[in-house]
């Protein structure tokens, strides 16, 4: 080791020295690329190198529910699967990848990394997916078949809208890292994602409204369930990172901000300064009967002007 070697290498070799001398055995957690940061003084692209460096030398790998976690020694790249072990195929190559990304984001998805979790060769993959872009849109798909839509709606155009959004909500609550995935202005060739648009336009359908109304009816509501659902991932990275949740971190705080109110710069917020249940769900849940409340009274202006 030479004082110019690049920092990520220098820590990698740390971590590497401590796994083959036993002291991080397979299984074991191994330092986050948040917790690194905070160990060596160092930034997030560089963390995030070390990991990627032990991950291509198969070292580590991804556990769901467990993070970055020292690799079995079986687990190298390039290792094929047991004789008796389940065959590769593309369902369980995209269903190990959603693992991955919920236990990691989508950051910690590489082909390395799932050919390591798969035992079996990196190239091997690629007869199953054309790539890592084709990986994550087929992931996006399959997570989307966990919103299932029932084959009878309810009446109503709103209450088919309000369950579109809370269907959409609870998987995008499962997986943090799949509305990072969707696209509002380049529509994505999914087909369980354009089962959502289809549900979203059908309800509509039998008002009389022009084709574009509707199309920004669908596409506002979708977008607006996606944009709240942007913040899960970054609110369960703080809670993982400080070990607190939103309403502990507030608490913590608490005694600073209202030293800041005190000082008459912010009169409002020191008015309002009381006790007011937010979270993402009750924003979400507030948001949304607004913005239908919205679409009630453009549905009917629109209804009325046409009328007779």
């Amino acid at each position: 080791m030479t004082g110019s070697e690049a920092p990520y290498r220098r820590i990698a070799g740390e971590i590497r020295r401590r796994i083959a001398l036993g002291e991080l055995r397979p299984g074991d957690p191994v330092p986050s690329a948040r917790q690194l940061t905070r160990e060596h003084g160092v930034a997030i692209a560089t963390a995030t190198r070390v990991l990627a460096l032990l991950r291509d030398e198969g070292l580590v790998l991804t556990r769901p529910g467990a993070g970055t976690v020292v690799a079995p020694p079986a687990a190298a790249p390039g290792a094929r699967r047991s004789p008796d072990g389940p065959e590769l195929s593309r369902e369980r190559l995209v269903r190990t990848a959603i693992a991955v990304a919920d236990a990691g984001g989508l950051a910690a998805v590489s082909m390395r990394q799932l050919a390591a979790d798969l035992g079996v060769a990196t190239m091997s993959l690629y007869r199953h997916v054309r790539g890592r872009d084709d990986l994550v849109l087929a992931m996006a798909d399959t997570a989307l078949t966990e919103a299932p839509l029932p084959a009878a709606p309810p009446a109503g155009w709103r209450a088919r809208l309000e369950l579109l959004a809370h269907v959409q909500w609870a998987v995008y609550r499962r997986h943090r890292w799949l509305p990072h995935v969707i696209s509002m202005s380049r529509p994505q060739p999914l087909p369980n994602g354009m089962a959502h648009t289809e549900w979203a336009l059908r309800a509509t359908a039998e008002l009389g409204l022009d084709t574009q109304l509707r199309w920004y009816a669908a596409v506002t509501l979708m977008a607006y369930v996606r944009g709240i659902a942007t913040n899960l991932e970054a609110q369960a990275h703080a809670e993982q990172d400080t070990g607190l949740t939103d309403h502990q971190w507030v608490e913590t705080h608490e005694a600073t901000f209202h030293r800041m109110m005190a000082g008459g710069r912010y009169p409002t917020l020191a008015a309002l300064d009381e006790t007011v249940d937010l979270d993402l769900d009750s924003v979400f849940e507030f948001g949304l009967h607004r913005l239908l409340d919205g679409f009630a009274t453009l549905i009917e202006g629109t209804l009325t002007a046409g009328s007779p």
